[in-house]
């Protein structure tokens, strides 16, 4: 599964560029003159040095979900892998413009984006490209990489890695991957999946809408009054039916979101399509259009998906507006590996519904006879759009969608195995809801839920709270103590929200009489009227009566309102707060005022089961356990409290890895000695030992392996003149083995020439040879004793094993 993101789409001439994935910067030699020394003249270096073999079997490069082409602005996961038994020990990911030599800042295209910094980090001599963090044998790794902007042109993603001293470099096949740009021309009809989707299961996801459309980043013609974005409506759906499409035509249910914000008929279409359907995506209205997110919680809502129904649609009218839309049309949500995508940020960009045909915010209604296709907005429609720019360039992004996996339900057939990520946004998404407090803050459990704040069909809010127990930490502030959720009263329907929006209530007025009971009143206004055009029923005006002193007699005095309650006089268990108020106005007649001026009620706080566990935040994390290879380091912290029993942790460990440990060589121990290769006479003998483990990372070089050492039987007897004759006057003759190398007789002795050697007795780790001399003819006489069969012996095969 991986994280894309939709590009802005616009036109521009188009160009060329390599993503190269290069050696180890270790194996490369100095990098050439001509190549800047600031950026990475080393990793362009290996497209033409250093020893290639071919990585057809072994390595492969390939981009999550094999796209044909990439969409600008999209973030894809790029692994590089290696079958078993292969490895790999270094590698270097980069990205090239076509024609640019890697020697400006401008020559790189494209972001890579660390997924795991135990992995992987960013080249400190060569800011654009990611390398190895720890040089260690490895199998598979991955990063994110985000396409460049429209206009790029095609892309190839190419792959080169380092192991031992072999550099695996590819120009085609396995380790590369070319991808050309994609983008829709105008009127070009939306694109529907080619393939049916093979996931298994349903996976549930999470619609988050952040809209950007304010009068900071889109400041020509804003209309600052009544900016919103209108309720989002869609559905996750089949292939066989589209909510809208670009080069279709709007449906009634289109037209009325796009030009009244009405999501009803749209709706209506939605669940009329019965089994091609199986979620409509819903969002509230969004009054102004823009608003910090510490002030308003951008709208979500969820959904499910199956292997009939795995597209989603949406889309959302800005308004005021002719008939101008964001949204997306068919967006698979399946991938070719028969899973489910894990997140999908889009960036999103107005629409022409084709219905009507003004060209500003609030250009009165003009009907489009006959209706236009559907179209997105460019820079160049009309000189009095909002967007125009004389140079064609992009529009800036109006929203931006997040669509987020939370959960997978049933059976997963998915080819490529789930990461660990994979399995903690299955089985963690519960834990994940709360938020992420302090370590310092030590919080009492939430408060129930409030009463809707709206007493009609009006969506509400209900309130819950928390109290702060213990900030251990005065420079680390604590927040989150109130929590807000919308709400809306049981009998009321979705439906009717839609029918006629009001805005919020606006505060109170100041009471009517500075004395005694009087009246106040506040107001609302109507957002939206109906789409029949029928007034509005709700009410736009509440009274309430209002008390601001008791005693209006002469003798009364004049009170302010009372203040907000004090925090409760307890943590735990039962306690008491307290307001105050303030005289106002005193007396007319000069007395004594008898109002009261504090009130105290009792409070309850949570149960007092135990004294609250108080941490100190975490220490530094120790030094490694080890100085190489694989150790544990730990941190702690201490308890603050005077709790008998705290189950929170004291102390965590995880490992740690460092270089790896030199392996010193290891061999076997001495065979015994050989026989001496003579048979009189002065010879030598030999003795061998075997290579167990070669040295690794640095350990120290092999010993000898094979030792000599002379030896002597016995003196060689001298032949007489008379023993010559005896044996027929034959002589011996000399030549380069000296005494040894015996022709015809040898004392006394009628031998057969030296035998071939033997094999070797072993294949590597110090062996023998053997060769013989037989004799062929004994003779009688006082030699008889002396004649023998030979024999000599030597090393062979004496390289390690």
């Amino acid at each position: 599964n991986f994280l894309r993101l939709k590009p802005r789409r616009h036109l521009r001439a188009p160009a060329l560029c390599y993503l190269v994935l290069v050696c180890d910067a270790v194996a490369f030699a100095e990098a050439s003159e001509g190549i800047s020394d600031v950026y990475c003249e080393r990793i362009l270096r290996a497209q033409t040095q250093g020893t290639r073999r071919d990585g057809h079997h072994e390595f492969r490069l390939r981009m999550e979900g094999d796209p044909e082409t990439y969409r600008p602005g999209s973030t894809y996961r790029v692994v590089l892998m290696a079958t078993s038994p292969a490895y790999f020990r270094g590698f270097t990911l980069i990205a090239l413009k076509e024609g640019r030599e890697g020697t400006v800042e401008d020559d790189y295209a494209g972001q890579f984006q660390i997924i795991d910094e135990g992995e992987t980090q960013f080249m400190t001599d060569c800011p654009p490209a990611v390398t190895e963090s720890t040089p260690r044998r490895r199998t598979r790794i991955q990063v994110f990489w985000t396409a460049p902007a429209v206009g790029a042109g095609c892309v190839t993603l190419k792959a080169s890695i380092f192991q031992k001293k072999i550099i695996y470099f590819q120009d085609e096949g396995s380790l590369t991957i070319p991808l050309c740009e994609k983008e829709h021309a105008f009127g070009e009809a939306t694109e529907t999946p080619e393939m049916d989707c093979c996931a298994c299961g349903t996976a549930k996801y999470r619609l988050t809408f952040h809209g950007n459309w304010s009068e900071k980043v889109h400041p020509k013609d804003y209309p600052r009054r009544a900016n919103h974005w209108s309720a989002l409506i869609g559905a996750s759906h089949s292939k066989s039916y589209m909510l809208w499409e670009y080069g279709g035509f709007a449906t009634e249910g289109v037209r009325q979101v796009a030009e009244f914000g009405s999501p009803i008929r749209m709706e209506e279409e939605i669940r009329q399509k019965g089994n091609e359907v199986m979620t409509v995506i819903k969002t509230k209205a969004q009054w102004p259009a823009w608003q910090p997110l510490n002030l308003r919680a951008a709208p979500s809502a969820e959904f499910f998906v199956d292997r009939a129904r795995h597209l989603m649609s949406f889309l959302t009218m800005l308004g005021p507006s002719p008939d101008w839309n964001v949204g997306l049309s068919g967006e698979d949500l399946c991938t070719k590996e028969c899973g489910w995508i894990q997140k999908l940020v889009a960036d999103l960009i107005p629409w022409d519904a084709g219905t009507d045909s003004g060209v500003t915010y609030e250009s009165p209604n003009k009907p489009t006879i006959p209706q236009d296709k559907i179209r997105p907005l460019t820079s160049l429609d009309h000189p009095q759009s909002p967007f125009y720019d004389p140079e064609g360039g992009a529009i800036i992004p109006l929203a931006r969608i997040t669509v987020e996996r939370i959960a997978r339900t049933g059976q997963q057939c998915n080819v490529i195995p789930d990461t660990l990520d994979d399995i903690m946004t299955d089985i963690g998404h519960e834990e994940k809801k709360e938020d992420n407090i302090p370590e310092t803050c030590i919080y009492s459990e939430w408060s129930p839920w409030s009463a809707c704040s709206s007493a009609t069909c009006e969506k509400g809010r209900q309130m819950r709270q928390r109290m702060l127990k213990a900030q251990l930490d005065p420079t680390v502030p604590c927040p989150h103590t109130q929590d807000f959720q919308p709400c809306m009263t049981p009998e009321c329907t979705v439906e009717e929200t839609f029918t006629c929006m009001m805005s919020e209530w606006i505060s109170w007025s100041p009471c009517s009489v500075s004395c005694g009971m009087g009246m106040r009143s506040r107001e609302r206004y109507i957002k939206q009227f109906p789409e029949d055009s029928s007034l509005c029923q709700h009410q736009i005006e509440e009274t309430e009566k209002c008390v601001v002193n008791d005693e209006c007699s002469p003798s009364g005095c004049v009170m302010t309102e009372w203040l907000e309650w004090e925090p409760c006089s307890t943590t735990c268990g039962l306690g008491t707060r307290r307001r105050e108020r303030m005289i106002k106005m005193p007396s007319r007649d000069g007395s004594i005022c008898n109002a009261e001026m504090a009130e105290v009620e009792k409070c309850m706080m949570p149960k007092c089961h135990t004294i609250p566990c108080m941490l100190s935040p975490w220490s530094a994390w120790s030094e490694c356990s080890v100085t190489c290879g694989l150790g544990i380091r730990t941190r702690q912290r201490m308890l603050n409290s005077d709790s008998v029993e705290c189950p929170e942790e004291l102390e965590q460990s995880e490992k740690c890895m460092l270089p790896e440990c030199p392996i010193d060589c290891m061999v076997s121990d001495w065979s015994d000695w050989y026989e001496c290769n003579k048979s009189c006479g002065k010879g030598h003998t030999i003795r061998t030992r075997m290579v167990k483990l070669e040295p690794q990372f640095g350990g120290s070089t092999c010993p000898e392996t094979i030792q000599r050492k002379k030896c002597k039987i016995r003196k060689c007897q001298t032949k007489t003149k008379e023993e010559t004759r005896e044996v027929g006057g034959k002589r011996r003759r000399h030549g380069k083995a000296g005494s040894d190398a015996v022709v015809g007789d040898q004392q006394g002795c009628r031998m057969q020439s030296w035998t071939s050697w033997t094999y070797c007795s072993k294949s590597c780790g110090g062996g023998i040879q053997e060769r013989f001399m037989y004799l062929k003819k004994r003779v009688k006489g006082s030699l008889e004793n002396n004649c023998k069969d030979r024999k000599e012996i030597r090393a062979c095969h004496v390289h390690p094993c």
